[in-house]
């Protein structure tokens, strides 16, 4: 049995930076790699959609690739390339002894696995050693597995790999995949497995594989520093030190840790990967990583309320993204049945209202906000935050996170300040004084359909109220020491996203003002320019 290290950094990290690399610096992790001694390199996709750019690794075809990595020496390094079945034609690609490339590999889900096989031998027909990869291995099932055997067994390729694109893998399961295409596979052709660390397990995967005696010689994948899609890939430096320290390899460690310093780690510094709380969520909940991330981004939902919701994903949908589908799940969980619903009308009816946000101007406006509770002693409502700094009547809370946010906090100020919540928040220590149907106040307008001022607005218009104040309630800055009076307070730094909230409140104030005399008293970017 013989071991081979491939590395895809110039691939599997192109998710991090769109594949700009620059050719400059993608020659020189490939000169380190060929240093390095590694079996084999990925320099990219072969991807027709793409026009031929010098600066990317991912490339319209195989003449692209001899322009980018023109005079390289690769000595006995094997160069691939990678295909997303259904993405380059064979017209694509040339004969590989008119190519850079020496092999392709190519990448399917399941339901393509028949058509993908017919492609890769038209690839071999092409000279090119070609690499089978079952792209989220989890979802074959084991007679999926011995299918794709007796198809490849037919007319072997270079090497079949298990690719677990989201990093869903245990070991007893990676060890099960294995001993299926281990036991069956015509000899000759290799074993390879693709790692993702969603549950830090790539390495250590990685190695339990390493560790078992096969009938065939083994292919095993890392990036350097784990760059890649998702949570990442297994470090080709850990790997590599592995396979020398316990399988006789010789790879020459430093070469690897030049290329990290001198060309990876400033990509790292700029946009991060590796493991964190999304792809953990995605992972354990055997989902797209995409569903958690729109949910996160929502910045409203308690991980216990994420977890709840893409459990009811379909299951045919589950690794295979809907925007829709998790758009409407939202919507569905935050409209929670309520049978003890008790309207504000008590606590503000005939009264003036100052509504109090977590802004900067609560703290540079503090005489003028004095001023006007002593002469007019509104109702003072907080808008999902508690301040000691002012006397508070009420709390509205509309968002579970910040609710878990400010637990602690409700014991301080025990029963004197009422607390308003929406019907989405489930209450964890006291009841809640007043209970708003969330799907009543939800906005028309998709960007604030949500957004805490604009409910607690909606909720006033139905309650004959005096005047109604806005204090603190500055808009949404550039930077974070913009928007807060409090940096932890922060949740969301989607800038882009923010501005445009600031710029639908301004066009919905000027509209509640048919039924609601709305005034600012601080500064705010919800303000439309005069």
């Amino acid at each position: 049995m013989s071991i081979q290290l491939l590395d895809c950094t110039l691939r599997d990290g192109g998710y991090v930076n769109d594949w700009r690399f620059g050719r400059s610096t993608a020659l020189c992790i490939l000169e380190r790699l060929i240093e390095a001694h590694v079996d084999v390199v990925e320099v990219g996709f072969l991807d027709e959609r793409q026009p031929f750019d010098p600066e990317r690794t991912i490339q319209p075809d195989t003449e692209s690739y001899n322009k980018t990595l023109s005079g390289i020496d690769r000595r006995n390094t094997m160069l691939v390339g990678m295909i997303d079945y259904g993405t380059c034609g064979l017209e694509h690609i040339a004969p590989c002894e008119e190519s850079v490339l020496d092999g392709i590999r190519l990448i399917f889900k399941q339901p393509k696995m028949h058509e993908a096989v017919r492609f890769g031998r038209e690839l071999m027909k092409l000279g090119y050693k070609v690499f089978l990869q079952m792209v989220s291995i989890t979802t074959y099932s084991d007679r999926d597995i011995l299918d794709f055997i007796d198809l490849v067994n037919e007319q072997p390729p270079y090497a079949v790999s298990m690719v677990d694109t989201y990093g869903l893998l245990q070991k007893e399961d990676l060890l099960r995949y294995f001993h299926l295409l281990d036991r069956n596979l015509e000899p000759g052709i290799r074993v390879g497995y693709h790692s993702h660390n969603n549950f830090q397990l790539a390495f250590a995967n990685t190695c339990e594989l390493l560790k078992r005696r096969s009938n065939h010689d083994i292919l095993v994948d890392g990036t350097l520093y784990g760059i890649g899609k998702s949570a990442g890939n297994a470090p080709l430096e850990l790997v590599a030190m592995y396979l020398n320290e316990n399988c006789g390899k010789n790879y020459d460690i430093n070469q690897i840790l030049e290329a990290i310093d001198t060309n990876i780690l400033r990509i790292y510094h700029q946009k991060l990967w590796g493991y964190n709380l999304l792809y953990y969520l995605s992972a354990s909940n055997d989902c797209h990583p995409n569903y958690i991330s729109y949910l996160l981004n929502k910045k409203t939902l308690s991980v216990k309320s994420i977890n709840e919701i893409v459990k009811c994903i379909p299951q045919d949908l589950k690794l295979n993204y809907r925007q829709g589908c998790i758009e409407q799940l939202y919507v569905d969980y935050q409209k929670k049945t309520i049978e003890n619903e008790r309207p504000i009308h008590e606590l503000v009816q005939g009264k003036n209202v100052l509504i109090l946000g977590p802004g900067k101007t609560l703290l540079t406006h503090r005489e003028r906000i004095e001023t006007y509770i002593c002469s007019e002693k509104p109702v003072i409502i907080s808008v999902n935050f508690l301040s000691s700094e002012y006397p508070l009547d009420a709390v509205f809370i509309s968002n579970a996170k910040r609710y878990s946010m400010l637990l602690s906090d409700f014991s301080t100020y025990g029963t004197r300040i009422s607390v308003i919540a929406t019907s989405n928040i489930t209450p964890a220590d006291r009841h809640f004084d007043y209970v708003l149907d969330y799907a009543k106040l939800l906005d028309s307008e998709h960007v604030i359909e949500d957004n805490a001022l604009i409910m607690l607005l909606n909720a006033l218009q139905e309650c004959e109220v005096g005047e109604v104040t806005l204090a603190g309630l500055d808009g949404f800055g550039s930077k974070i020491s913009e928007s807060y009076y409090d940096d932890n307070m922060e949740l969301s730094t989607d800038y882009g996203r923010l501005a445009e909230v600031n710029k639908a409140i301004a066009r919905r104030i000027p509209l509640y003002r048919k039924a609601l005399k709305i005034s600012f008293l601080t500064p705010s970017l919800y303000q439309e320019p005069k």
